[in-house]
């Protein structure tokens, strides 16, 4: 599916379950998003990730609803806890799978500007950069006596100086490649807009308003 689209819809999807209590609704979209998840076949890390960041807000939402509530609303409180984690797998449909496609997209497809994609993917290119930087930032504050905690200020402000002088960098090497905001350009991967997409598109929101009028 085009990633546009594709984040045109997870958008529609997380707007509707936001302002209704459908739990079959939640439910069917959640298996969904699993299984296409699956399909891209996710490291088990970022399958436990993805299991567990959503697990503690979820249960306190729970608890509270259900025991601390006047009505004591079991099926409000799953409602609540199915859609925080709908939230997280259809972000993760988007972050997980095509987030570099994503950016290419949004400029050829929605129109964004050039410079919103290549910083886009300069950012993601350099999170593998960026957290060697931690760990030598922290081995050089260790050699001289010092531990710096993942809360600790100074750690972060020295990698914030490092990403200053990323960023000039970059700046010098788009420029060197050609780029000058502004201009028509040539793309290297083109992404089209099939019918396809727009078939699962209409089809996803299709499906969101049965299971949203007709299920509990």
């Amino acid at each position: 599916m085009n990633p546009s689209l594709q984040l045109l819809l997870v958008l529609l999807i997380s707007f509707e379950v936001s302002f209704t209590s459908r739990l079959t609704a939640n439910l069917v979209f959640l298996v969904i998003t699993i299984f296409v998840l699956l399909a891209h076949r996710l490291h088990w890390r970022q399958w436990l990730w993805l299991l567990a960041s959503p697990f503690l807000p979820a249960l306190a939402l729970f608890v509270t609803i259900v025991f601390y509530s006047p009505g004591h609303d079991w099926h409000f409180g799953f409602v609540l806890v199915s859609r925080i984690y709908l939230y997280v797998m259809l972000g993760a449909t988007v972050t997980f799978t095509t987030p570099l496609k994503l950016a290419q997209s949004l400029e050829q497809t929605a129109h964004l500007p050039a410079k919103f994609a290549y910083g886009t993917l300069s950012a993601v290119n350099l999170l593998p950069k960026i957290k060697q930087e931690i760990i030598q930032i922290r081995a050089a504050a260790l050699m001289r006596g010092v531990t710096l905690h993942p809360w600790s200020p100074t750690l972060y402000f020295k990698a914030i100086l490092v990403a200053i002088n990323w960023s000039d960098q970059l700046a010098q090497a788009i420029e060197s490649h050609g780029f000058v905001e502004g201009k028509q350009r040539t793309f290297a991967h083109p992404i089209a807009v099939h019918w396809y997409d727009w078939a699962l598109l209409g089809g996803g929101i299709i499906i969101l308003q049965v299971l949203l009028i007709a299920f509990p």
